[in-house]
């Protein structure tokens, strides 16, 4: 047989794939169903990098693997094709982002096929394309109309330079990341979807998850932050009363409150120091916290740094008047914009109490005994309440309770849940995105584009000066006309986050030409939910928690039927070179395309896929890749060693030998342990791992052994490693006359008869050393192997003129015969 070339041969097979639709989705209703997913990528100018080749590799394994195993599969792909990167490459080159991505998207399409990846491509969806963006339009329409879309004011990070809202990673020691300006708040009218009214739903969603790791689950617990406690309102005596409502996890600890902190942010503020001693050193504050992250502000290595407002608020329960103070710890946009101090009982505001001498006043004591006073830390632990009028004695416990109940008879607040998620931010003020299909009118206020004149087109006669919003440069695109009253109006100028688009990319995927609706809801259910998911863990929140929120959303609207997208969520870990991450920065980067060039599609598969369990990081070795080859070439020349076995019509023989016995229980102890790898725990690397060794043993089979069960084993060897290297596998199912694709075969099964040991090869001693072996049945006796060992014509010489004292038996392992 011919040496082994993947050029050509990867080369032969993509085309041949291609050209009969191979992979063309299975519509047939009566198989069970698998939808087998990878994150899409963001198609940028450098290609594909390794972290994309190990998810599409793993993705690629589980679906070939279902497909034999008789399931319909879904397996597509597309591109998130819309964002800032694309729009600073127009501002760079002096292009339309358009033709960048356009060229990119092609890329990829093209550097994904050279991996020998089983997407159906006649399902691509490429997110910046009308047909897909219309869509998106469409969507927030729908959440317009149901109460989940509204616009307000509201403050973002600001580059007066670039024009743009930034996100808080954007923004470096308070400058902007891309042009280096002092980055401000700004108040501005943006748009948001409210993913609060789905706050416990989304909460209580990630225990009907048991296939999602929990670290990626607790991480959405985190972000989603519910807190049961109580809201407490507090009155303003100087204005007229006015209320200010906390939250707080620690109604217990309500009468140990000595002053209250306002985020500089906070509505209130600038009337309570008006005319105040301390007004122009607070307004000089607040701007300062205007240009802080708040990534920067909560830091734990952040100095607290307060000022007082020189106003008081007026304690509910007590009537004591405590004095109201500024800080940069609060922020506006968590809780309500204040918070009550409890420095006896809480680490933060003892130290804030200690550095501005705020009294500090015990309410909480050890069931043992009073506290030290004056205390030296906050005292955190539970205990018995005391200096809290008819709530003292109580154990604080009972006291959250109680003291939340008592508010709420007296209408001062009462027993509440808080969260920490905020409504989703998706305005934007760039160009390269979804425009928000929504109209100003002088006349009619706020108006929706009608879903009929969809999709509001991104024009292309606008200006990439990096200066300002592209889309307020088009003088066609922001005058139009109201769809109400026929009059003049403007059109919003903001796109929407790219997260909006990768929110919902998996249900149109299921009716990818649909070109009535996102998607035909009997198609959608009829794939949903995404059996398998698989991706980086940077996106275990934001893409992931939106994704989830868009489901529950369209569920409730009657377009899908389950309210939870992804069954099980695979994390694959990084692939690392000398221990850190690839990047250019490094000078660690290796290309996928030039390990392909060297080696071929199959072994840059096999051997990201064996070097590590795919939910760790991976460390790349050059060494392991050629070992890799070498394995391939390993399994090609076996094939070709036995080639002539495949032009006769040989099965196994009736009464197999003592080594085609062994073997077959090998091969099927081999697809055992890869089924089981593949299908149950997603370890690839273990499942290639037990095909090197029944490669081992397929070598070490003797020529006079049976030549039908080496066939069969050979033939469930090339099938086994199909799913993981699909080209040289189909290559040598053609070489031994295999009928149809390799990857249109039925999975092995395996025959659990096989895998009992029928024979043991034990060693059999004499004074400890070993001088024979023995092959004997497994349901022999003890007597039974003594007396055969005893009889071995090699034994019976050596223990010949010597006196047998003692025989020892280790069932299934050894004889041990004394003699002196």
């Amino acid at each position: 047989m011919k040496e082994y070339t993947p050029k050509e041969i990867e080369s032969k097979w993509q085309a041949h794939w291609d050209k009969t639709r191979l992979y063309e989705t299975d519509e047939d209703t009566s198989k069970p169903k698998y939808y087998a997913l990878e994150q899409f990528p963001y198609p940028s100018g450098d290609g594909l990098h390794m972290g994309h080749m190990r998810v599409y590799s793993i993705g690629d394994v589980v679906a070939r693997f279902r497909r034999m195993n008789g399931y319909r599969v879904l397996h597509p792909m597309g591109a998130d094709a819309f964002g800032l990167p694309a729009e600073n490459a127009a501002i760079n080159r002096g292009v339309n982002p358009k033709e960048w991505t356009l060229k990119n998207m092609d890329r990829f399409v093209k550097e994904q096929s050279l991996m020998g990846v089983s997407y159906d491509w006649d399902r691509y969806v490429g997110t910046c394309l009308p047909e897909y963006y219309r869509f998106n339009q469409w969507l927030f329409l729908l959440f317009y109309e149901r109460g989940l879309a509204y616009r307000k004011q509201a403050s973002v990070n600001w580059c007066p330079t670039c024009y743009t809202v930034l996100a808080n990673e954007q923004v470096e020691n308070g400058k902007c990341w891309r042009c280096d300006s002092e980055v401000t708040k700004k108040e501005l009218e943006q748009w948001f979807l409210r993913i609060t009214d789905y706050a416990e739903r989304l909460l209580e969603g990630l225990d009907r998850l048991p296939r999602w790791p929990e670290k990626v689950k607790a991480m959405q617990r985190n972000w989603i932050g519910k807190s049961e406690g109580a809201h407490v309102t507090f009155a303003i005596p100087e204005l007229n009363d006015e209320p200010v409502t906390v939250f707080t996890t620690r109604p217990d600890t309500l009468y140990g409150v000595t002053y209250m902190v306002m985020a500089p942010e906070h509505p209130l503020v600038p009337r309570l120091i008006k005319g105040k001693e301390n007004e122009e050193v607070i307004t000089r504050f607040i701007e300062k916290m205007r240009k802080e992250t708040e990534i920067e502000r909560t830091s734990t290595e952040t100095e607290k740094v307060g000022y007082p407002t020189g106003a008081y608020a007026r304690h509910p329960l007590t009537g004591e008047e405590i004095p109201i103070w500024v800080a940069n710890y609060v922020l506006m946009d968590y809780g309500t914009g204040a918070v009550m101090g409890v420095p006896a009982h809480d680490e933060r505001d003892f130290q804030f109490a200690r550095k501005y001498h705020l009294p500090i006043r015990t309410v909480i004591q050890p069931a043992e005994g009073p506290l030290p006073e004056p205390l030296t830390e906050a005292y955190t632990e539970d205990g018995v309440l005391l200096n809290s009028a008819s709530f003292n004695g109580m154990n604080n416990r009972t006291a959250i309770g109680a003291i939340a109940g008592h508010l709420a008879e007296n209408n001062q607040g009462g027993p509440t849940v808080n969260y920490r998620l905020r409504d989703w931010l998706i305005s934007r003020q760039r160009y390269w995105g979804t425009p928000i299909p929504m109209i100003y009118c002088d006349r009619c206020g706020t108006v929706p584009v009608p879903k009929e004149d969809l999709p509001v087109l991104l024009p292309e006669d606008v200006v990439f000066d990096g200066k300002s919003n592209p889309l307020t440069t088009s003088e066609t695109f922001v005058h139009t006309s109201c769809p109400s009253c026929g009059g003049q109006a403007r059109r919003e100028t903001d796109t929407m986050d790219t997260f909006f688009d990768s929110s919902w990319y998996y249900m149109r995927y299921t009716d990818a030409k649909n070109k009535d609706m996102p998607f035909d809801p009997d198609k959608v259910n009829s794939w949903l939910p995404v059996d398998e998911y698989i991706g980086g863990i940077e996106h275990a929140v934001l893409h992931l928690l939106y994704s989830r929120f868009f489901t529950k959303v369209l569920h409730d609207a009657g377009m899908v039927a389950v309210d939870e997208p992804f069954n099980s969520l695979l994390t694959q870990g990084m692939v690392l070179k000398e221990g850190f991450k690839m990047s250019k920065s490094k000078g660690n980067v290796v290309s996928p395309l030039e390990i392909v060039d060297k080696y071929g599609a199959d072994t840059a598969r096999l051997f990201i896929l064996f070097a590590a369990p795919p939910d760790r990081d991976l460390d790349w070795s050059d060494t392991g890749v050629e070992g890799s080859y070498r394995f391939l070439n390993r399994v090609w020349r076996l094939i070709g060693q036995h080639e002539s076995l495949f032009g006769r019509n040989l099965t196994p023989a009736p009464e197999p030998d003592r080594d085609a016995r062994e073997l077959h229980r090998v091969l099927h102890q081999t697809i055992k342990k890869v089924t089981h790898e593949i299908g149950e725990r997603s370890h690839f690397n273990t499942a290639i791992s037990a095909i090197m060794e029944l490669v081992n043993a397929l070598y070490s089979y003797p020529e006079h052994a049976d030549r039908g069960t080496l066939r069969e084993a050979l033939e469930k060897l090339v099938i086994l490693l199909a799913p993981f290297v699909p080209h040289i596998t189909e290559e040598l199912w053609q070489i031994m006359g295999g009928e149809g694709s390799v990857h249109a075969q039925d999975w092995p099964s395996f025959d659990p008869e096989a895998l009992v040991l029928n024979e043991v090869e034990i060693a059999v001693q004499i004074n400890g050393k070993v001088r024979e072996k023995l092959v004997v049945s497994t349901s022999a006796s003890r007597e039974e192997v003594e007396k055969q060992a005893l009889a071995q014509e090699r034994i019976q010489d050596l223990v010949d003129g010597k006196t047998v004292r003692k025989v020892i038996v280790v069932p299934g392992k050894l004889v041990n015969i004394v003699a002196k």
